[in-house]
């Protein structure tokens, strides 16, 4: 019996160690791995260290809604970066998935991939709240999740982004200077429901356009960050509420420009995405009166996502939370083959550029590439 208990207690400290030999990133001292591109989002921002690994490595990219041509151009962008020299040296294995927007069918994607041995999964996730079971899981066998775009509501994982809630502060401030006004009627046209991307943009959005003093009536409707849907949602708006004073579109910002402009709704101050139909609108008639911002949440953000996981997996500290410059363009800045492209489609995001990285992924390189495994 005692024999038996001793045999016990010691399998028991077995599986422990064993559990606790990967019970996920430590928390270290700065400063991390290549500081010029993984910025941390703040002086408080910790840094995370996972457990080196030998490369090179399986890493899958799980994506959610691929309803868009953000979407689409994100998944052809990951697979453009996983072929560059430099990178596919340490690469032995890429998947790409696309899960539609149901929460568990993403989580049970990843879990697969964990499962399955993958050393990193990207995620651009359906949900900010929820992936609690798969980071554990990810943990215990020194998985590296790195969510970037749509990030989670935790700081257990490392993440990379733009300053969503900055982007809807910027787009308020713009369009409040071009209105030169504090009182009138604004649409917002917002993205895809329950995405923590939507949610920021449109708080910050609101932050600055609610503020003391101002008495804006906010039209809000749904685009989904989708040409068509944002066309049909601003067509509508207009024909409800008449006359707006300025437009914030979180994405289909070209929908939006052809919306008025089928309508003959005159131009009025805009503050849009990145598109390069929204830009070349932009160009073509500011001198019609259409003055607009074009800020830039690029589909490369799946690169910078891809170099991290690959640093990380390398035993570099890292910051939990990594902050990307914000690009911006405007009616007196957009330059022709600079920050647009009238040769080019107009569903192609323009801010492909990351030169603090060391990445730049081409729009060639990136038409170049098929949309297979995004269903």
């Amino acid at each position: 019996m005692t024999a038996l208990r001793v045999s016990g207690v010691a399998l028991a400290g077995l599986l422990l160690s064993s559990v606790v030999a990967f019970a996920g990133p430590k928390v270290v001292n700065g400063p991390g791995a290549d500081p010029q591109c993984f910025k941390p989002w703040t002086e408080k921002t910790k840094y995370l260290q996972w457990d080196k690994k030998p490369g090179p490595y399986r890493i899958a990219v799980v994506n959610g809604f691929v309803g868009n041509t953000w979407r689409i151009q994100m998944i052809k962008t990951a697979k453009a970066y996983s072929e560059q020299p430099g990178v596919k040296e340490n690469i032995k294995d890429f998947k790409v998935v696309s899960t539609g927007t149901d929460v568990a069918a993403q989580l049970g994607a990843i879990e697969d991939f964990i499962n399955q041995g993958y050393d990193a999964i990207i995620t651009l996730a359906v949900s900010p709240e929820g992936f609690d079971r798969v980071i554990r899981l990810a943990d215990k066998n020194n998985v590296v999740i790195v969510p970037f775009d749509n990030i989670l509501d935790t700081d257990k994982v490392m993440q990379v982004n733009e300053d969503q809630k900055e982007m809807g502060r910027m787009s308020a401030k713009w369009l409040l200077d071009k209105m030169g006004k504090k009182e009138g009627k604004v649409l917002e046209v917002r993205g895809l429901p329950g995405n923590s991307v939507d949610r920021d943009r449109h708080l910050g959005f609101r932050e600055v356009m609610e503020a003391p003093g101002n008495k804006f009536q906010i039209v809000e409707v749904v685009g989904n960050w989708d040409d068509g849907t944002a066309q049909k949602a601003t067509a509508d708006a207009i024909a409800v509420h008449g006359h707006f004073d300025g437009v914030f579109t979180q994405g289909g910002s070209t929908g939006s420009v052809r919306a008025m402009m089928d309508a003959k709704h005159p131009f009025v101050p805009m503050a849009g995405e990145g598109e390069n139909g929204y830009r070349k609108l932009i160009a073509q008639h500011t001198k019609d009166g259409l003055q607009g911002l074009s800020y830039g949440q690029s589909a490369g953000l799946v690169a910078i996502a891809t170099k991290a996981a690959i640093s990380a997996l390398q035993g570099n500290p890292m910051p939990q939370l990594i902050s990307i410059p914000i690009p911006v363009a405007t009616s007196d800045t957009l330059k022709d083959g600079v920050n647009y492209w009238s040769n080019l489609t107009d569903n192609f995001f323009t801010p492909n550029d990351f030169p603090p990285c060391g990445v730049t992924i081409t729009a060639t390189e990136i038409m170049a590439k098929d949309e297979k495994n995004t269903q």
